[in-house]
């Protein structure tokens, strides 16, 4: 059967006894000492109906389904928290906590199916992720080896590496098309050959090998005469020579 509901009173409204038993009574919570006391009081009881008892049954809230008093059980049926593996807290009272622990787990090789707990950085939430979609967001590099004329490397963390000339080879070659590494003011390293040397130059720094070219042409100044030319024949005039005898010049 459907329950009377509820009902705004306003003033001056009259207050009849069914309103009252109604709306009222047996829309109330009724305490009693004893089901006894409750049964012997409410003969009649209606759907929905609730009631308490103090003592027989001790401290048991009940409700009336249209056929029998059903009691309420007010507690729930926990009676505690056991933390398991990988997980510590819980308790038996109160409000209890549970924490992820992972020095709790067992160890195992992991493979490439396997699952690991992330944080989501976009929601916050923690989710698992393979480990192979992990791994796969990483470079496949194993080690830096120093080769030939570099000292450094290695196989973790931040590797450097730096030119060691020490390191290198001696050859005898002297060709124009060989390279020399060469560091600029601003600290910058290229490679230059021979011959783009001899032209900037450099030849003569530092004990580098003598400029060598082809000579063009001779001019001369008296008393030295030259034919000119690419192979000139450079000769002395001595009629044109001057002479220092005894602090005085004669000219011829």
């Amino acid at each position: 059967m459907a329950g009377a509901g509820f009902k705004t009173w306003s003033t001056g409204d009259v207050l009849t006894a069914s309103d009252l038993n109604t709306y009222v009574m047996e829309q109330s919570i009724m305490v009693f000492a004893t089901e006894t006391t409750r049964d012997a009081a409410l003969t009649s009881p209606t759907d929905g109906m609730f009631a308490y008892t103090t003592t027989t049954p001790a401290d048991t809230l009940s409700y009336y389904n249209g056929s029998a008093w059903v009691a309420v059980d007010l507690a729930g049926d926990i009676t505690g928290v056991t933390a398991g593996t990988a997980l510590s807290g819980g308790g038996t009272s109160g409000t209890v906590t549970v924490n992820v622990d992972v020095n709790g787990a067992g160890s195992v090789t992991a493979v490439a199916a396997d699952y690991v707990l992330i944080e989501d950085v976009d929601d916050n939430t923690t989710k698992k992720a393979l480990i192979s979609d992990i791994t796969a967001l990483a470079g496949d590099i194993t080690g830096v080896t120093a080769g030939t004329l570099l000292d450094g490397g290695g196989t973790t963390g931040a590797v450097t590496l730096n030119v060691d000339l020490s390191e290198a080879s001696t050859s005898t070659s002297d060709a124009d098309g060989d390279y020399f590494l060469v560091t600029d003011a601003a600290s910058a390293q290229y490679k230059l050959t021979k011959a783009n040397i001899a032209l900037s130059g450099m030849n003569n720094d530092s004990g580098w090998t003598t400029n060598t070219g082809t000579v063009t042409g001779v001019t001369g100044t008296s008393p030295v005469a030259s034919s000119g030319g690419t192979a000139p024949a450079i000769s002395v005039d001595t009629q044109d020579a001057q002479f220092v005898l005894s602090n005085q010049v004669f000219v011829s």
